[in-house]
């Protein structure tokens, strides 16, 4: 484990690392593919989740948190794109390739940040990727749309019981009591977030990860995260510059969500990366 000592010296090599690897032209890579990628992947989502819970109440809690950001006009954008990009079954063939495309665009923000990901762990660029590396990669992205899916449906069941818990507290006993529930949805929620990030550090980057050394810096990148969608919010509320852009405001204001949300995410992954080799010099002297 990290001492309190050696923090400053960790963060410090991160930032280092991460102006280094110019995360803006990464986050700015990774916006554009998800532009793409946004419609085909909420549809997987809401689907895949759907089995198992109401899927309108699944679409409202997304439209519910994109909203919170980025703003309602937004957040109908992007309803009105679910809508338009939804498969019609018209006929077999034209299902099948609707389903098609639609795992295809739902894979390639993945694959984008995959690249991302291999270039701030340095792996070497390889120009010619073989047919069944390159099914590898899209079944690796696919496995983690459906991750989110479930814990999204996580989410959601714990979210309802935890609403029905505080309704009941709220009516019979202190404020105090519900502070507490409230801070126990925080962490529950700080805690899936943290799984899904901790799934992106261990399966995309062509690297071999222990979990052991993924753990803490999905951890702070899942609280830079929260406390970046905080921040985000107070910006897009307050500034609103998507009165600049006019018509196009709400895909503006998608760009640069996910521009933002990539920076993060790439510093965490600075972190992971400089943790991890950290760790293994330590285990490396132990050893000796």
């Amino acid at each position: 484990m990290i001492k309190i000592k050696e923090a400053g010296t960790l963060i410090k090599k991160t930032y280092k690392n991460w102006i280094a690897n110019d995360p803006f032209q990464l986050s700015a890579a990774v916006s554009y593919y998800a532009l793409f990628s946004f419609p085909a992947l909420l549809i997987i989502i809401i689907q895949t989740a759907g089995l198992f819970y109401d899927r309108s109440e699944i679409k409202n809690k997304i439209l519910l948190e994109i909203g919170s950001v980025l703003g309602k006009d937004s957040a109908d954008s992007i309803q009105t794109i679910i809508k338009n990009a939804v498969v019609e079954d018209q006929t077999t063939f034209a299902f099948i390739v609707g389903i098609a495309t639609l795992l295809y665009g739902a894979t390639g923000l993945f694959i984008a940040l995959q690249k991302s990901l291999n270039t701030i762990w340095e792996v070497p660029y390889n120009k010619t990727v073989g047919f069944f590396k390159m099914i590898k990669n899209r079944l690796f992205s696919l496995s983690l749309v459906l991750i989110i899916g479930f814990l999204l449906l996580i989410s959601m069941v714990v979210t309802t019981i935890i609403s029905g818990i505080s309704n009941w507290i709220e009516a019979n006993f202190s404020d105090f009591l519900l502070r507490i529930i409230h801070l126990v949805n925080f962490f529950v929620s700080l805690g899936i977030i943290t799984v899904l990030f901790g799934m992106i550090f261990k399966i995309l980057p062509d690297v071999h990860l222990k979990w052991k050394h993924v753990w803490l810096g999905a951890f702070v990148t899942s609280l830079l995260f929260d406390i970046g969608k905080f921040g985000l919010g107070v910006y897009f509320g307050t500034l609103n510059p998507e009165s600049t852009f006019g018509a196009a405001g709400s895909i503006v204001l998608i760009l640069l969500w996910v521009s933002y949300s990539s920076l993060i995410l790439f510093f965490g992954a600075e972190f992971t990366k400089v943790y991890s080799e950290t760790m293994l010099k330590k285990e490396k002297l132990e050893m000796e």
